[in-house]
């Protein structure tokens, strides 16, 4: 256990991090799942700003690598141009 003051508010402060991250990598995955589920090109086109803003969010907060996002990225718009 920490003994300074400041270690134990890093490890309050790591875990509301950890939980804020673990939250928002969840409700991306999840959209990515739904976006590559949609055969309806319309709804697909309209659902991927959105979900392309997430994947950068992550990836500018270092939850996720950057070059991963952009690989998501690529997929998902060839999986939208190809609906």
């Amino acid at each position: 256990m920490a003994n300074h003051k400041s270690a134990l508010k890093r490890i309050r402060s790591n875990e509301s991090k950890r939980l804020r991250n673990k939250y928002q990598h969840k409700t991306t995955r999840n959209a990515i799942k739904k976006l590559r589920e949609l055969t309806d090109k319309k709804e697909a086109e309209v659902l991927l700003p959105s979900v392309v803003s997430m994947l950068d969010r992550l990836a500018k907060k270092n939850v996720i690598h950057a070059n991963k996002a952009a690989n998501l990225k690529s997929g998902l718009a060839k999986h939208v141009a190809s609906i």
